[in-house]
């Protein structure tokens, strides 16, 4: 967590409240962290970030988008702001699909 607030204070996001969620919690089997945050100006995040070696592929990218899903009825909001910060490849399609359902992604974490 102290990585992903200084990750963020250089992107100039500052967060008043950072929480995080187990994957199980949500009855995934994922290997990814989930959080959930505020900013100072009251906008809600949800945060996936992933590790992995191999290709974030399209198919990847629709597991995510239901996951999100899954998180919007445990936590019962509706987030403003979707990122996905990961450190694997990222096919171009995937990218664009969840660029076009409005998720910010992050290549350079870590």
């Amino acid at each position: 967590m102290k990585k992903l607030t200084a990750y963020y204070l250089n992107k100039d996001i500052l967060f008043k409240d950072i929480r995080s969620i187990n994957p199980k919690e949500i009855k995934s089997r994922k290997k990814l962290d989930i959080f959930i945050s505020t900013s100072i100006s009251k906008e809600y995040y949800a945060i996936f970030i992933i590790n992995a070696k191999s290709r974030f592929l399209k198919k990847n990218a629709d597991d995510l988008m239901m996951l999100c899903e899954k998180l919007k009825v445990y936590v019962d909001h509706n987030f403003r702001n979707k990122e996905l910060l990961i450190s694997s490849p990222l096919c171009s399609k995937a990218k664009k699909y969840l660029q076009d359902n409005k998720w910010k992604i992050r290549i350079d974490f870590m």
